[in-house]
């Protein structure tokens, strides 16, 4: 399966929101900017964000982006669909029953084995990118980069 690299863009951008200050709004080129993405991109993902309810935003010249709960309530799959969407990855579309070896329509087929194994494989996915927080991940950032946090909002904060 392939994600856009939206997804990876919104989850770090989530993060670094977490890390500004509680009261401040961070502008879509600041965050842009951090990882010397484009404004314009990183701004229709985070307007994802928002209407998934994980950002809020405020207009204006001194408005931005912040989280709108904490991030203990916020799993991974809440990110990946606010980004792609909630439609599934796998979309079986009978081609068994085309071309030389197909059945007669009044026939009695057995469910489709591929789009089975798929729809398994999907589910698990899903399954574990919804057991898994921003806070999960933040507890895996500080193990490795303990000063990530204090960095992120000095710079953010300049």
């Amino acid at each position: 399966m392939r994600m856009s690299e939206g997804v990876e863009w919104a989850l770090h951008t989530c993060l670094n929101l977490a890390w500004a200050a509680a009261d401040q709004s961070i502008s879509a080129t600041r965050l842009a900017a951090f990882y010397e993405l484009p404004a314009p991109y990183l701004n229709k993902q985070l307007q994802s964000l928002v209407r998934a309810g994980i950002l809020t935003s405020t207009p204006g010249p001194r408005g931005g982006f912040r989280l709108a709960r904490p991030i203990e309530r916020v799993t991974l799959m809440d990110v990946v669909a606010a980004i792609e969407g909630p439609g599934e990855a796998f979309r079986c579309t009978e081609i068994r029953s085309r071309g030389p070896g197909a059945a007669p329509e009044s026939d009695n087929k057995p469910p489709c084995a591929i789009d089975q194994a798929m729809r398994r494989a999907e589910l698990a996915w899903r399954r574990e990118l919804a057991a898994q927080t921003l806070a999960d991940v933040q507890e895996q950032v500080l193990r490795s980069a303990p000063d990530a946090p204090e960095r992120t909002r000095r710079w953010l904060a300049d």
